[in-house]
């Protein structure tokens, strides 16, 4: 079962997520910080990150530099209620797969992760 991170500070967030992507087929580990998620382990272990861009202490962004600082290739889709343009054109230019404005289509997230998942086995990682 392919695993992907969630990483929000919002807990029904992370809730909702975890049931939607486990009712898709992924198994599901989330986190309610960076710093939290740093301290894990190994980043490149799943298919894809859904990050949230605004968190306490270490932002989304900040979280992206620092594992591609890494080396890590692990695919980010950024999720936010602030909808902060700048922010996420930063994340698509560091390399993130995606940008959701919450609430977003459950679809829209599916797809990016099946997505990841092709792009990773097309990639043997």
């Amino acid at each position: 079962m392919p695993l992907v991170y969630v990483v929000d500070d919002d807990a029904a967030c992370r809730d909702s997520l975890r049931w939607l992507l486990e009712s898709a087929g992924y198994a599901v580990s989330t986190f309610p910080d960076a710093e939290r998620f740093l301290k894990s382990g190994d980043a490149d272990a799943a298919v894809c990150l859904v990050l949230d861009l605004c968190l306490p202490g270490m932002s989304g962004l900040a979280l992206q530099e620092a594992l591609a600082s890494r080396g890590t290739t692990l695919p980010i889709v950024l999720i936010s209620a602030h909808g902060d343009e700048a922010a996420a054109a930063q994340a698509l230019r560091n390399g993130a797969i995606g940008f959701l404005a919450k609430p977003f289509a459950e679809e829209r997230l599916l797809d990016m992760l099946r997505h990841a998942q092709a792009a990773c086995a097309a990639a043997d990682c």
